[in-house]
């Protein structure tokens, strides 16, 4: 049944309900909005006839449920707004769309965008809202694309991209990461270099682990020579019983165990992006009181993990305590086990550094901050996490016989984005910049293509034009798939999803991707921005009636989606002789090239004197003319092309650099 079928027969059947007919994901920018979106068709039946206002107690109710609507000002721009349209009336298409937006706020998803609009079936609307990805590279204007469900995402397009899995790089080394799981190969390496590191050496049984512990002077650390996240570490040991049962332990987390020195301070995670200090962060002890009722796993339970503050997601800066093998022991070393119940007052110390979480950025010391740099340098990390022991950060490590511990390699950073407590650092912002300087941007020259006459032929020629200029050019079109002359799929390939494999390759150096108006209203464009936005032409019969793109308004909108997201570096090539697609000039960021088949108009004659170029066919002569300027291309008779194709091809070629000789040399 198509989907005019179902609104028929839901107009006969009367729903009472509201009907979700169909969800489309427009993966890039659209016709709502340059960012992804969820459009929703959604059938509310007999509804239609019941706005807000006529449902007794409706706008009461919903206000009821979720009071922090009252944030949203909608149309009337104040705040209260959408609750007052509530009491006048408004449907429920308009509703769901606040609803899901206000949903999306609670759970942490604020400042998204929403529309909801009829179509030409009465009480069918779609509801846009957005769907979220990520923004890390917003302020710089770089694009990305997520490449797992995880946190493997591409920065940039083809041969300019930059690829980070959370916070590790396609610079961080290999070798640089394996030396960094040797915690005793790293230890030697600072050490070679005077960097304070706890004195200690690997062990390869319980007995050797306390003739080791007495060698270096009690108390010590025992801990896995190859783990991570603290697994196994047991610190501030004082007996051979202690020093045994760690090492135990220890032994089943790594592939070998070390002793060293227990340093006494706060552990701290100092945070290192391209050889800088860029946040710091210190731990504090989890203590529990006593009250002579609960035990210490109960304590911990009501005093500890009842904060807020700690939990599982991305919005808890803490994690919640859990009595492990190394707390355990802690707990022993004071006399209680944990079904204990600790006298009223009596502290129990359950973990020392209970999550590194409060941020202490500005107070690191100038000779702190170059040792963790140079640490960092040391191992070869581009990005790393350094673990020191100090009492006061404040002060050189040579005053607190404080020490690095650690060197690791994708460190965590949500302690620095969301800390526990003080100012929340911009370390998103800091490993940007390190992959990309201030003059990169992740770019490479990107032509897209749309309209209605001539896109495969325009695309085709555009890309072998880009290949004269050296580059290898990725190719997404009606034809297929292409790199360079080499066809990689012979399918049609005007579609979101091949066009995303000619910007994830990293061999390309300059794009062009066909959009037809059906792949932008249905999909979305493939790229953020582009270089080159070319639209041929659009006639009546581009209109879209199974998307409800019924009339040249609606059209308007689809395809302006090619030129809204033309860099201000770029340039869109707009056809003069459409009236629809000559209106899209003054939506252009960039520059202007108007071509047309017949004598100057006016307004081409305007962008003319204007100093813009235009591209003119005069007689069988293509003419590129700017100001007083005019250069012979070439015969139209000799490209072998339809003249809106040949038109474009050598407006977009002509913005791109390319010389006249070259464009003429492009058709042959």
């Amino acid at each position: 049944m198509t989907l005019r079928d179902h609104n028929k027969n839901s107009m006969t059947t009367k729903q009472k309900s509201i009907e979700f007919v169909d969800i489309h994901t427009l993966k890039g920018p659209n016709m709502w909005t340059y960012r992804p979106v969820l459009e929703a068709w959604v059938d509310i039946g007999e509804l239609e006839d019941f706005p807000s206002n006529k449902i007794p107690g409706f706008p009461q109710r919903l206000a009821s449920w979720l009071p922090t609507l009252v944030e949203h000002r909608c149309s009337i721009g104040e705040r209260g707004g959408f609750l007052q349209r509530l009491e006048t009336g408004t449907w429920p298409g308009h509703i769901l769309e606040h609803v899901a937006l206000e949903l999306q706020n609670l759970a942490g998803l604020p400042g998204g965008f929403g529309k909801a609009r009829e179509t030409s079936i009465r009480g069918l609307y779609k509801v846009v809202v957005r769907a979220w990805h990520v923004d890390a590279a917003d302020d710089r204007d770089i694009p990305y694309i997520r490449l797992n469900d995880g946190n493997l995402v591409q920065l940039g397009y083809g041969a300019a991209q930059r690829r980070i899995w959370t916070a590790e790089t396609d610079q961080t080394s290999a070798i640089a990461e394996t030396i960094s799981r040797d915690k005793d190969l790293t230890k030697t390496l600072l050490s070679q270099l005077g960097i304070p590191v706890p004195e200690g050496r690997l062990v390869d049984s319980a007995t050797d682990a306390w003739e080791a512990a007495q060698d270096i002077g009690l108390p010590v650390v025992v801990k896995p020579s190859d783990a991570n996240h603290g697994r196994g570490v047991f610190i501030n040991l004082s007996t051979e019983e202690q020093v045994s049962t760690a090492y135990a332990v220890a032994v089943e987390e790594g592939s070998g165990v070390i002793v060293e020195r227990f340093i006494r301070g706060n552990e701290h995670r100092l945070l290192v992006v391209g050889g800088k200090l860029v946040a710091a962060a210190r731990g504090e002890n989890a203590v529990v009181t006593g009250d002579g009722v609960s035990t210490v796993l109960q304590l911990i339970e009501l005093q500890l993990n009842a904060d807020p503050r700690r939990g599982h997601t991305e919005d808890h800066p803490l994690n919640p305590i859990r009595l492990d093998s190394a707390a355990e022991l802690e707990v022993k070393r004071q006399g209680f086990e944990p079904d204990s119940v600790p006298p009223p007052g009596v502290e129990v110390l359950i973990q020392r550094n209970g999550n590194v979480s409060f941020d202490i950025t500005d107070i690191v010391h100038p000779s702190v901050a170059a040792a963790v740099e140079l640490a960092a340098d040391v191992v070869g990390l581009d990005i790393a996490g350094i673990d020191m022991v100090n009492e006061d950060a404040s002060k050189p490590l040579s005053e607190t016989r404080g020490a690095i511990v650690e060197v690791n390699a994708g460190p965590g950073l949500l302690m620095h984005l969301k800390p526990a407590s003080g100012s929340p650092r911009p370390v998103g912002k800091a490993i940007i910049d390190h992959l990309f300087p201030a003059t990169a941007d992740g770019r490479i020259p990107l032509v897209g293509v749309t309209g209605h006459e001539g896109l495969s032929e325009t695309a085709r020629l555009v890309a072998k034009g880009l290949r004269l200029q050296g580059h290898d050019v990725g190719l997404a079109h009606t034809g297929g798939l292409f790199f360079n002359d080499r066809q990689i799929d012979a399918r049609n390939a005007a579609h979101w999803e091949a066009s995303q494999r000619v910007l994830l390759n990293r061999a390309v150096q300059a794009a062009v991707i066909e959009n037809s108006p059906y792949t932008i209203v249905s999909e979305g464009l493939a790229y953020d921005r582009c270089h080159v936005g070319i639209v041929t032409s659009l006639p009546e019969t581009a209109l879209i009636p199974e998307r409800y793109i019924e009339d040249e308004d609606k059209l308007f909108g689809v395809v302006r989606t090619q030129i809204d997201v033309v860099l201000k570096t770029g340039c869109a090539v707009l056809n003069a002789d459409d009236r629809l697609v000559l209106e899209m000039a003054d939506l252009s960021d960039g520059d202007v090239v108007l071509f047309t088949q017949h004598s100057p108009s006016a307004a081409v004659k305007e962008h003319i004197a204007s100093g813009k170029r235009a591209v003119v066919l005069n007689a069988d002569a293509l003419e590129l003319h700017s100001g007083n300027n005019v250069h012979t291309i070439g015969l139209l008779s000799e490209t072998k092309q339809s003249a809106i194709v040949a038109l474009a091809v050598c407006g977009a070629l002509s913005f791109l650099g390319l010389t006249t000789e070259q464009i003429r040399q492009n058709f042959a």
